[in-house]
């Protein structure tokens, strides 16, 4: 997984202040974003860690229809890097003291918006929960059939080993990716 790394000095509060001083936390998440789309790749998802001292943002993007093996490059990891700093740079709350990782998403890519189960149907795929997942287990893993339901009450489709069809709720998958089989 190609990886780029940069680290800003200064002085911090850390992401878990942003609502106190007035920004909600997926305000700085849409503008993350927003920027990365603008560039012309795909946001996967913002990871929020690290300690108060020292925020840590995992940036994960990837290329709009992206092949096995055509994805991501360590070019682009940095070049995304260069185009976020100065949005959290300009943040005041962080301080300048925070750790910026853009990568890939990796062969096991994350599933997070309805459209990444649109368009990884017919693909191996977990699923796990805090709770047993259509009264089975926390964790199913299967072939991804899609979404079905309304916004906000999507159900995630999935064909299992036994050939069982499950629609677990995605409001219960607190984390959904794809399978990579060593063949």
């Amino acid at each position: 997984m190609a990886a780029a790394q940069v680290r800003s000095g200064g002085c911090t509060p850390t992401f878990l202040l942003l609502a106190t001083v007035g920004m909600a936390a997926n305000e700085l998440e849409q503008e993350l974003e927003r920027r990365v789309e603008e560039l012309g790749y795909e946001f996967v998802e913002l990871e929020r860690t690290g300690s108060r001292t020292r925020p840590i943002f995992r940036v994960r993007i990837d290329r709009p229809d992206a092949e096995p093996g055509k994805g991501i490059t360590l070019e682009d990891c940095a070049y995304v890097t260069r185009q976020l700093e100065p949005i959290l740079d300009a943040r005041p709350e962080l301080g300048g003291r925070y750790v910026l990782e853009v990568s890939s998403p990796g062969i096991e890519r994350p599933l997070v918006r309805p459209r990444d189960f649109e368009r990884f149907a017919g693909r191996e795929v977990t699923l796990r929960g805090r709770q047993p997942l259509a009264g089975r287990s926390r964790r199913l893993q299967g072939e991804l059939l899609g979404l079905s339901g309304p916004e906000g009450e999507e159900r995630i489709r999935l064909r299992l080993e036994n050939g069982d069809v499950v629609e677990v709720p995605r409001a219960e998958v607190t984390r959904a990716h794809l399978v990579f089989r060593w063949d």
